[in-house]
Parts: C-alpha cells; sequence; structure tokens
C-alpha cells in the first residue's frame, strides 16, 4: 500500500503519539529526579513540569488509542486539543525567541519576586545577592555573603544565560509545535481514510 494509505497514516500517527509519551515520561522522570536529588528544591516548578508531562501523556494516550482503534470521536477530540495545543505553544516560542533584553530582564524580575525558595535557589546555585543589588542587611545563602563585597547580584549572572536559554526553548518549542501542526493533518487525514479491512459500509 502507497505512503499515503490507511496502514501507512495510521502508523504515522501511531509513532508520532509513541514519541509524545516518550517525551512525557522524560519530563515526569526528569522532574521526579530532581525533586529526589535535591537539584530543585521548589514545589512549583517540580509540580508544573508533571503536570504537563501528565497532560501530555493523557494526550498522547488518546490519540494512540484512536489511531490503533480508528475511532472517530478519540480522532476527533484528539485533532482539536492537539491544535489548541499547537496554537499556545507556537505563541509561546515566538514570545521567547522575540523577547529583547529589557523585557527578559522583566520578565526575570517577576519570576525573582515571585518565589522566594526559587530565589534562594538561584542565590545558592550562582553564588550571588540579590537582583539588582546585594542587600547586606538581608540573608542570602550564597558562600560569597560571608564577604558581600565580592558578590554579585543575580541579575548580571541571569542575563548571560537569559538569551541563550529563551531562544532554546523558543527553538525545542518550535519544533514540538510543528509536529503538533503534523499531527493534526494526520489524524484528520486518517478519519477520512475508510479502513479497507472493515465492511466497506460501517465507515458511513
Amino acid at each position: 500500500m502507497v505512503c499515503g494509505g490507511f496502514i501507512c497514516t495510521k502508523n504515522a500517527l501511531s509513532a508520532l503519539n509513541v514519541v509524545y509519551i516518550m517525551v512525557s515520561l522524560l519530563m515526569i522522570g526528569v522532574a521526579a529526579w530532581g525533586k529526589w536529588f535535591g537539584l530543585v528544591s521548589s514545589i512549583s516548578a517540580v509540580a508544573a513540569v508533571i503536570g504537563v508531562g501528565v497532560f501530555l501523556l493523557l494526550v498522547a494516550f488518546v490519540g494512540l488509542c484512536g489511531a490503533l482503534k480508528h475511532q472517530q470521536v478519540l480522532l476527533f477530540f484528539y485533532m482539536m486539543i492537539l491544535f489548541v495545543v499547537f496554537v499556545l505553544q507556537f505563541s509561546i516560542s515566538c514570545a521567547c525567541l522575540a523577547l529583547n533584553t529589557d523585557q527578559q530582564n522583566q520578565l526575570l524580575e517577576v519570576g525573582w519576586n515571585k518565589s522566594e525558595v526559587t530565589r534562594e535557589d538561584v542565590e545558592k546555585t550562582l553564588d550571588c545577592c540579590g537582583f539588582s543589588s546585594v542587600n547586606q542587611t538581608t540573608s542570602c545563602p550564597a558562600r560569597c555573603f560571608a564577604a558581600p563585597q565580592s558578590c554579585s547580584s543575580c541579575s548580571q549572572i541571569l542575563q548571560q544565560y537569559a538569551g541563550d536559554v529563551l531562544h532554546f526553548v523558543g527553538g525545542i518549542g518550535l519544533f514540538f509545535s510543528f509536529t503538533e501542526i503534523l499531527g493534526v493533518w494526520l489524524t484528520h487525514k486518517y478519519r477520512n481514510l475508510k479502513d479497507p479491512r472493515s465492511n466497506p459500509g460501517a465507515f458511513l
């Protein structure tokens, strides 16, 4: 059978969802591993990554079941959810790639002020104190705080990596957004193909 036929489309859609399942399990595993070994102490960050992983796992499971059984209802909901995820992910990825230095700094400061646990993690990991300046009247878990004059503000260090990280995240997001629109196209095509092994009138 040609690659545009029923079997090839079914296999391609199934393979795509198997990849999504592997990615979701990897996300859940890495987040749990990071929390278990104390690499990340922020519960909200770990919960967010695990939540995204579980959501992706459920969506991929729906798509895989729909592909294997050629179930029209499952395929329809899978296609709609995947399209919404594509729009959101594509928009966020483009925003990550388009942020300038001032916007990156504002975004970092919002994140800095939002979570005290994350702030302490950054200060300890990067050996810096404060966001824009070192405040000697407050406590800081960084090693350099023993001699505050030698400490740098965390914004100076974060800005060195923020652009590269955002470009990396935006590039990965764009890559996966194109796989999602591929999934939408495959699902739409697959829903309108007739299973050659079934009753010719069963699809109608």
